[in-house]
């Protein structure tokens, strides 16, 4: 069995989105920018694929071809209406159909490949072809509706290759821990009636989108009470991660009792990002990745995958997507953070800290993990 297992291909950086500055259209007093479009470029996967290549940690990895989700794993989470319209949208130049997620020729395949990716590593983990996996999956997708694409995220990655591994008996039970700093409404909405998965959602309040992702939103139905969304103060930085992690995420996580937990794993609470205020650095998810590896450990045989997700900084997202790695790997191949000490220095105070807990003991109450 390979330790890690990583998942990429060169056509997912070729999806490109429509003429914005940043998240704004160009038009009016709207200039173009030097670089033009989305802050979902393509720049800060290739430059995580290279960092890899570079330290030479690829060659720690277990790489393999992947191929496309199946019409028949994209109809399980989207209707007809929505692939078909894509699809012949894609086939004719691109188009705009949700909020923020212009796309270009081929985007469509290109969607289909990133969800196959995701699809791909779930599989693999749960064949017991590799302990973890990592799917550097672009387009991202846990913004995504049913019928709706949002927030750069067209196709609904990690509940398309859920999906798949229900249809193939694989697993029933799904634990999806989400980090990325924006709320993860479309796996929030997909799964809000379920009790089958267990959906995390720690994220910048009131980021986006907009007035989503609070705390009383916990499930509806059989879903009530697997639903825990966790909104930290903009600023909280390193410790209000560890400190969610430590009074929420992992009690949560072992109260369900997952056969598998997938992260849902943006990097744009990066201290660089120019869509957060969340200051976190490489060091921040090194160690929220150690502490899913020993819960996956000691819940689900070490079964665990990240899903690349967002993250918007091309000279920061390369280093902290490759602590991410090489802490699955459990390799000895480092890339420092050159931005660490910078980031340390804009940690909050100690006052701000204690403000952030005592929220975060209020959430751990109310979801009854006191």
């Amino acid at each position: 069995m390979a330790q890690t297992a990583f998942y990429w291909n060169e056509y997912c950086f070729w999806h490109s989105g429509g003429n914005y500055a940043s998240v704004a259209p160009v038009g009016g007093l709207v200039q173009p920018l030097a670089a033009g479009g989305l802050p979902e470029s393509p720049e800060t996967k290739r430059r995580l694929k290279s960092l890899i290549d570079v330290t030479g940690l690829i060659s720690e990895l277990d790489c393999s071809v992947v191929s496309p989700a199946s019409d028949e794993d994209l109809r399980r989470i989207h209707p007809a209406n929505y692939l078909d319209t894509f699809c012949e949208m894609s086939a004719s130049g691109g188009g705009e159909i949700g909020e923020r997620t212009p796309f270009g020729p081929g985007s469509f395949e290109m969607a289909a490949l990133s969800a196959g990716l995701v699809k791909a590593a779930l599989l693999d983990v749960l064949d017991g072809r590799s302990r973890n996996g990592y799917a550097l999956s672009r387009p991202p997708g846990h913004h995504c509706l049913p019928s709706t694409p949002m927030g750069f995220c067209l196709l609904a990655n990690i509940a398309i290759a859920i999906e798949a591994a229900i249809a193939t008996q694989q697993a029933s039970k799904f634990a999806v821990v989400d980090w990325d700093v924006h709320h993860g409404n479309g796996t929030e909405t997909i799964y809000i009636e379920r009790n089958d998965v267990l959906t995390i959602s720690l994220h910048q309040e009131n980021n986006y989108p907009r007035d989503s992702g609070a705390v009383s939103t916990r499930g509806l139905g059989l879903g009530e009470g697997y639903n825990i969304n966790i909104p930290l103060m903009p600023g909280g930085g390193h410790d209000s991660y560890f400190y969610a992690f430590d009074r929420i995420v992992a009690p949560a996580l072992r109260k369900f009792s997952p056969d598998v937990i997938i992260v849902a794993c943006g990097f744009d609470a990066s201290g660089l990002d120019p869509l957060s205020r969340m200051l976190a650095s490489a060091s921040t998810y090194q160690t929220m990745t150690h502490h899913l590896m020993d819960l996956a450990n000691d819940l689900c045989d070490g079964r665990l995958v990240m899903a690349h997700e967002g993250g918007y900084s091309e000279v920061h997202v390369p280093f902290c997507g490759h602590a991410v790695i090489q802490t699955l790997a459990n390799s000895d191949i480092e890339a420092p953070d050159p931005f660490e000490d910078r980031i340390q220095a804009h940690q909050p105070n100690k006052r701000f800290q204690s403000l952030q807990r005592e929220l975060i003991n209020e959430f751990a109450v109310l979801f009854g993990l006191d």
